[in-house]
């Protein structure tokens, strides 16, 4: 009789289990499905034509709404929750802050990115030093555009005092600044998508899917020359993939503090982080010797993101030693 019990207790936990990961295939599938669809229609079909008008008005829309894209993933999320009836739960949520014992990880999505922006901006230069330009060559010509279409005369202390406003608001505001968009993302990516594939696959498999979805994407916009421009030897492939490795590099420092921390808040920090600080290095290039936008000097470069790259696969590495030494799972 007791092992009858034992073994229908077995069968009655098996079956849960099943169920379970089902309903976490079926949140997964309708996550994609939700957020995939509406990012590649809103792109296709609206930002498309607005940006290839020659109106300038419907310019600066189609620039208005590559931004709010960014906010799909949450809905996406949002729906995936509701449709699959999942309970809403501080935990399932992943937005509280849990700073005690983890302010290492916050400061490793924020200023660590910081770092690794500059760091990657510098192997460029050093690469390729003709077109370091010290006089600030790329943002002297754009601000000096912007001085004569209001009748002012650009000055150098004018251009360093906006440089230097520019790099500090980076550095110290985007992560405050880029909040609202970078959540949009975050909650999707790192609060749903993540902890769901981490039930359903080892961290290797999960950070390297995660990261190629995340950069499939952004498709349509590196179609529309948002990251790498038009025209490139290899248009538009060579730029998909570029994204693509950036987006699982990124992804998975953005991924490992979301796993130590049980949060998404480190993550939309570096996030923002990377969307206000990232052309610090394109504002000291040379105009006589153009940089190389695959490359870099902005971290979405190979060469840029190099720093990115090597962080990436140490924490890779890091995440699948505490897996295997964690009989329930990293995310428990």
């Amino acid at each position: 009789m007791v092992d009858m019990a034992k073994t229908r207790n077995f069968n009655m936990k098996m079956s849960s289990l099943k169920e379970e990961q089902k309903q976490n295939q079926k949140g997964i599938f309708i996550y994609l499905l939700i957020t995939f669809a509406m990012t590649y229609a809103v792109e296709i079909f609206i930002i498309m034509p607005l940006a290839a008008s020659a109106d300038m008005e419907q310019a600066l829309v189609a620039q208005a709404l590559v931004s709010s894209v960014m906010f799909i993933p949450s809905i996406g999320a949002l729906l995936a929750r509701v449709i699959t009836k999942e309970k809403f739960s501080a935990r399932n949520l992943m937005i509280t802050l849990n700073l005690k014992g983890n302010l290492k990880y916050y400061a490793l999505a924020w200023f660590g990115t910081v770092l690794l922006i500059v760091l990657g901006s510098v192997i460029y230069f050093l690469i390729f030093p003709k077109q370091f330009d010290p006089g600030l060559g790329y943002l002297r010509a754009v601000l000096d555009e912007q001085a004569q279409s209001v009748g002012m005369e650009l000055t150098d202390g004018l251009l360093w005092k906006t440089m230097i406003t520019q790099t500090v608001m980076g550095i110290f505001m985007s992560p405050f600044l880029n909040a609202i968009n970078c959540f949009g993302e975050e909650w999707g990516w790192r609060g749903y998508l993540l902890p769901k594939m981490l039930r359903q696959f080892k961290i290797v498999p999960t950070l390297l899917i995660t990261g190629v979805i995340w950069g499939l994407w952004h498709m349509p916009l590196i179609i529309m020359g948002h990251n790498y421009g038009v025209g490139y030897p290899g248009y538009p492939f060579v730029g998909i993939l570029e994204m693509c490795v950036f987006c699982v590099s990124f992804g998975i420092i953005l991924s490992y503090v979301t796993i130590k921390t049980k949060s998404c808040i480190p993550a939309i920090m570096g996030h923002g982080v990377m969307n206000g600080f990232a052309a610090v290095g394109i504002c000291f290039t040379s105009l006589t010797n153009p940089f190389n936008i695959l490359l870099g000097p902005s971290p979405t470069g190979i060469i840029g993101g190099l720093g990115i790259i090597v962080v990436a696969a140490v924490l890779l590495y890091s995440l699948y030693k505490q897996e295997k030494h964690s009989p329930g799972g990293i995310w428990v």
